[in-house]
């Protein structure tokens, strides 16, 4: 028998390159590659420059990120290769050469930082022939950019959700149970959770259960640790028109569930449930907030808006508004329920807002829901859910596949970074709406088009 000399195999060394995109979105993303190499193009640094005033999200990832840059490089010059302080290795450096052989400015025909980034990429490929270059971008765009270049090209991972389609739902249908259970649970309001079948039920997951006809909505209470029967009731006139919606308003009203998320399509009725469902007990809180983050059309500032601030915010606030509106609605001008809506706008007990006009309070004593929570970063929603003082509940409501911020998506947005991780929580509960409500005209546009 012959022996075959077998030599170890090397691992292929790999320098990624990082545009700005990357660093806005996640200020540590530097510590993300192992025991890789990083490379930072001068470009981003001068980006991350025009980022660094002002109080949004972003703002703060860019001062991090430079505060992070100033103390590894301590002394040393960030243009040679300079050690990530990381266990299995990693070095970082600055590229300041964006001048390369093959021009993506002279490609492209325009002078831009995209197009300076791309070059970065193209100088490092071809000072390190033995390296694996990878330009690491959440612009996509930029991503199909390098790509033509030959530039091998990734998003920024980390972090991301594997299997979106498999997202926790916080409900369960369960069919072809014995006729007796359904019974028991009707009689008695509860039974165990091996009754059913379930072994290991996630805290305050909803239940659909089902003999033929016969069926009853239930609920497994981590306190007691059974599957408790629940009722259909309605907030403020507004009635649960569906199982998911009776399963939503529980969770808004459940004093033991401090944090919530409600994920649905458009005409599910998210935001509606949650309004309608803190309005209802607005007396064991000192406030109402209802606030979303603004994300103006096409991503321009909203400066460029006529009129003062509020006239600039007001289309942006609209939806929420209209949502109160409805609520009203379901009383006649002449009932203490109207009356007393329009006196808790009036008194603030009831804010509707933007939601940077809220970051860095302390909230206390409040019921906050936040709309369109798709459009956040999970850092963004780690910020809002840190702030939660005593006797605070957060409503998070959104649809995963509608996000307007350019850097997001249905994987590695806030809502659905939250849904995640939390899911199995004693004061977490999460409902997906399916069914919409808003309209048959809704309906058939959510359905076919």
């Amino acid at each position: 028998m012959v022996k075959k000399n077998l030599k170890p195999t090397t691992k292929q060394k790999k320098i990624f390159v990082l545009d700005t995109s990357v660093i806005l979105y996640n200020h540590n993303a530097i510590r993300s590659f192992d025991d890789n190499d990083v490379a930072i193009p001068i470009t981003v640094l001068e980006e991350l420059d025009n980022f660094k005033k002002g109080n949004d999200t972003i703002n703060f990832e860019a001062r991090e990120f430079i505060r992070i840059i100033d103390k590894l490089s301590n002394k040393a010059t960030l243009t040679k290769w300079i050690s990530l302080g990381m266990p299995k290795g990693g070095k970082f450096k600055v590229v300041m050469n964006e001048q390369s052989e093959l021009d993506a400015i002279k490609v492209f025909g325009e002078n831009k930082p995209d197009h300076r980034i791309l070059n970065a990429a193209l100088v490092m490929m071809a000072e390190n022939p033995a390296a694996k270059v990878i330009l690491v971008s959440k612009d996509v765009n930029l991503r199909l950019k390098a790509k033509s270049l030959n530039i091998a090209s990734e998003d920024f991972e980390t972090g991301k959700i594997k299997d979106v389609e498999g997202l926790y739902s916080g409900k369960s249908l369960v069919e072809g149970l014995d006729k007796t259970i359904i019974d028991i649970i009707y009689e008695a309001g509860w039974c165990l959770p091996e009754d059913i079948g379930i072994k290991n039920p996630i805290p305050n997951h909803y239940f659909i259960l089902r003999n033929g006809k016969s069926s009853v909505l239930a609920y497994f209470n981590p306190l007691t640790e059974r599957i408790e029967k629940l009722e259909k009731k309605g907030c403020y006139k507004i009635q649960p028109r569906n199982a998911e919606q009776v399963f939503a308003f529980h969770a808004i009203l459940n004093p033991n569930v401090k944090l919530v998320t409600l994920q649905g399509i458009a005409g599910t009725g998210k935001t509606l449930l949650a309004l309608a469902g803190a309005l209802e007990q607005k007396r064991n809180f000192k406030q109402i907030y209802l606030a979303r983050p603004v994300v103006p059309l096409s991503n321009k500032d909203i400066g460029y808006l006529p009129g003062d601030i509020k006239s600039k915010l007001d289309p942006y606030m609209q939806p929420l508004w209209d949502n109160l509106k409805f609520i009203q609605n379901q009383y006649s001008e002449r009932d203490k329920e109207y009356k007393v809506l329009n006196d808790a706008v009036e008194n603030e007990k009831l804010l509707i807002t933007p939601l940077a006009y809220i970051r860095g309070r302390s909230i206390s004593n409040v019921c906050f829901i936040v709309d369109e929570a798709q459009n956040l970063t999970p850092h963004e929603v780690k910020t809002i859910i840190t702030r939660a003082g005593e006797n605070t509940k957060i409503i998070f409501t959104g649809d995963i596949y509608q996000i307007d911020t350019p850097y997001l998506d249905a994987q590695s947005n806030g809502l659905s970074t939250l849904i995640d991780r939390v899911k199995k929580h004693d004061i977490y509960a999460h409902v997906r709406l399916e069914k919409g409500e808003r309209s048959e005209l809704a309906n058939l546009a959510n359905e076919m088009l």
